[in-house]
């Protein structure tokens, strides 16, 4: 039973994990604004789901019939693990980790560079114009992904209730 529900809403699913990722990216690329030398990094959505979905077996398409089960997302966990080290006794010891949920995101493709429209002297390449609005879009595509996930489970719901 599962199984069916995960082939379901595989795509949604690695579609939003891969826009999630790149949330982080373009958020990094934002607080990175005034280092120097640091380099913009951006992962091309497309492509990168793509490569998710080839890699686990499924096609892009979700409504398409008898496509491949993607692998079950795993839950957000936590875990014993690498310790921190305490200089003072009223410090926490910090021996839990947070794993995050989804699959790796070795499966979304090469980081790639952004090439500056004006490059600064410090070696910087964020052009916060660019990041802003890419982190919008992003945003935006994020939300809208989530409402038809939403739409999903919700039809789903109706139809299991359902009498």
């Amino acid at each position: 039973m599962l199984d069916k529900l995960d082939k379901e809403f595989a795509f949604g699913r690695e579609a939003l994990d891969v826009r999630a990722y790149r949330q982080e990216l373009l958020s990094s690329n934002i607080a990175n604004a005034d280092t120097p030398g640091y380099k913009a990094r951006d992962v091309d959505f497309s492509s990168a789901l793509a490569g998710a979905l080839k890699k686990t077996g499924a096609t892009a398409d979700p409504t398409a019939s008898g496509t491949a089960q993607l692998q079950m997302a795993q839950p957000v966990t936590v875990s014993a693990g690498a310790g921190l080290a305490t200089t003072s006794a009223g410090h926490m010891s910090g021996n839990a980790t947070l794993t995050a949920s989804g699959g790796s995101t070795d499966d979304y493709g090469r980081l790639a560079y952004r090439i500056p429209g004006q490059p600064a002297l410090d070696g910087n390449t964020v052009d916060m114009d660019s990041e802003r609005v890419q982190f919008a879009d992003n945003a935006l595509h994020f939300e809208a992904g989530m409402t038809v996930l939403s739409g999903q489970i919700k039809t789903m719901l109706s139809a299991i209730t359902s009498n």
